[in-house]
């Protein structure tokens, strides 16, 4: 999320609580408009828990998916380069293309589904190059056991790539429903509402906006916190970004040069097919 507008967000937020607390406060009664304060203020401590609990319950749903996300990135990035290893022991006729093959699955992770995510448009397309991948791995005819080992090898390893960019993606599109959305804006509008009843003609401006201000500060938080963690691609702080990658095709830079692999890659430096 964008720091800026956060705090931005934040500081509108505790401005219209209070002055709204401000406006009400001209004509509001001394002691405010409840006549038994202790029983007005258990009521607001119900409604406050409520609140938290269900916010709470959100938050670690959204905080899971966020993990997820980041898990799932990471061991994409690391099946990556232990396929480029195993992709060493198979047949000589399809060992270099599957790993140039592996550099450009990298590099379209990293400059075309990340930036993809951040829009949240990555839908339910596919990496076009583990299509190659798996065309390619096709044309392999494993004849010694060494061979044979890593065929089956790559074949598992497939599937944890598969499964980890299943969950990286899986955090783009977010988790929290239109209806819980619902469910805390509604849940903090009745507080705030029933806060301004807490208004007292007989007690200062000062206080009366800390009474508000500090309750509405934290609700806004608590917000953009859930936000933040339920589109966890987005610009901004704490949003994840593709360093599990960048990390691995510098590494397949690296093992490329140290087995003097100089096979021409079929893909740009943004994993564009040549």
């Amino acid at each position: 999320m964008n720091l800026l507008l956060a705090i931005l967000v934040l500081a509108a937020a505790v401005a219209v609580a209070v002055g709204a607390m401000l406006l009400v406060r001209r004509k509001a009664p001394a002691g405010s408009y409840f006549e038994d304060g202790d029983r007005a203020s258990g009521v607001f401590g119900m409604l406050a828990t409520g609140f938290a609990i269900f916010a709470g319950f959100v938050v670690f749903l959204s905080f899971s998916s966020y993990d997820q996300s980041r898990s799932g990135a990471e061991a994409e990035a690391l099946v990556v380069v232990q396929q480029f290893e195993t992709a060493q022991f198979l047949p000589l006729d399809v060992r270099s293309r599957l790993a140039g093959e592996l550099v450009c699955y990298g590099r379209s992770v990293v400059s075309q589904e990340w930036p993809d995510m951040e829009d949240g448009t990555i839908g339910d397309t596919i990496n076009p190059w583990g299509v190659a991948l798996f065309e390619t791995l096709k044309l392999a005819s494993p004849e010694s056991s060494a061979e044979e080992a890593a065929y089956g090898k790559w074949l598992d390893q497939t599937s944890d790539r598969e499964e980890g960019r299943r969950d990286r993606v899986h955090g783009a599109a977010g988790i929290v429903p239109d209806s819980i959305w619902l469910v805390l804006f509604l849940t903090a509008g009745i507080v705030f509402g029933y806060m301004l009843f807490f208004a007292d003609g007989a007690e200062r401006a000062l206080s009366q906006a800390m009474l508000i201000g500090s309750a509405t500060a934290v609700v806004t938080v608590t917000l953009l916190a859930i936000y933040a963690l339920d589109n966890p691609y987005r610009p901004g702080v704490g949003s994840l970004r593709p360093v599990a990658m960048e990390r691995s095709l510098v590494l397949l830079d690296q093992a490329r040069n140290a087995i003097d692999d100089t096979t021409s890659l079929p893909c740009d430096d943004e994993g564009e097919p040549l």
